[in-house]
């Protein structure tokens, strides 16, 4: 019997509901029962009547999860999976932030810890930062961690933006010439870039999308070539959804290293034993929850 379908059957026993986020490798993409972005994930789990949620991604999606679903077990596969980005601020460094700017709201993006998500006044995701940063009250924002997803926002609004100084080192790494050098060799081909990329890259993109953004635009596109700027496990999500288009990776080196430790082996294993859960402190899950929820009020 094969991995994939020892996951399934296991599964089904345990009622346990399986995710993979976008950046997985495909095999655990393929075996998910829902893949998508980071928060998405974990909002649909939430609303479904699984006993336990088997999260394939990075940690701080994990505890996305136990904050909004107390009432199921929530898995890891693999804890060593972690977000160098996330573990650039922690509370301490909001309260610094706050006590040096005391009429600044802090909007925080959903790659942080459930700690930093509970000191914060609202949660925002790469595709509605710009409306909860609008639409958050008074004209300075302390925004972490991201410094580059900070920095896009700041074009659309003129509220005083407070960089985090935290990023995302699979982005931040890619150039502009890194850029340039793929578009000459595909000049017809339109490019979608992520948010947490430098702006000097932002700045030639046609389109900046998160990583469900990018599947809407494939899905509704007409252009027939694609160059794909944000970590390549995507790409395996891309083909499915829309495989007449050639997808060309912005560079070869758009791989994170935690989003790739889960593989079929470790899924399954983690299955069997139940191993790692990931929980988050009540009075931690309590405020975070309250940011997450303030996030959801503001986005509509």
């Amino acid at each position: 019997m094969s991995s994939a379908i020892q996951i399934k059957e296991l599964a089904r026993e345990k009622k346990a509901i399986i995710l993979a986020h976008n950046y997985q490798i495909g095999e655990i993409q393929d075996v998910a029962d829902i893949t998508g972005d980071s928060l998405e994930l974990s909002q649909k789990a939430s609303a479904t009547d699984a006993a336990m949620i088997i999260f394939c991604g990075v940690h701080f999606m994990a505890e996305a999860a136990s904050i909004l679903s107390p009432d199921k077990t929530v898995i890891m596969p693999d804890p060593t999976a972690g977000c160098p980005m996330a573990d650039m601020v922690t509370p301490e460094d909001v309260m610094a932030l706050r006590k040096e700017h005391p009429d600044a709201k802090v909007v925080t993006y959903i790659n942080s810890t459930a700690a930093v998500k509970a000191c914060s006044d609202v949660i925002c995701t790469s595709s509605n930062a710009i409306k909860i940063v609008e639409r958050t009250e008074g004209d300075t924002i302390i925004f972490l961690p991201d410094r580059n997803l900070g920095s896009y926002v700041q074009r659309f609004t003129p509220k005083h933006i407070i960089l985090g100084s935290g990023f995302c080192p699979t982005h931040d790494h890619f150039t502009r010439d890194d850029l340039l050098a793929v578009k000459d060799k595909h000049p017809d081909a339109v490019v979608m870039v992520h948010p947490e990329c430098r702006p000097e890259v932002i700045d030639i993109a046609d389109h900046v999308l998160s990583t469900g953004q990018m599947v809407s635009f494939a899905q509704n596109t007409d252009k027939q070539k694609i160059i794909v700027g944000t970590e390549i496990g995507i790409i395996h999500k891309l083909k499915r959804i829309a495989p007449h288009i050639e997808y060309i990776p912005a560079s070869q080196s758009f791989i994170c290293p935690d989003m790739k430790k889960i593989n079929l082996q470790t899924l399954l294993s983690s299955l069997q034993n139940e191993e790692t859960r990931v929980t988050v402190d009540a009075e931690v899950r309590r405020n975070a929850k309250k940011a997450l929820e303030k996030m959801l009020e503001l986005s509509y």
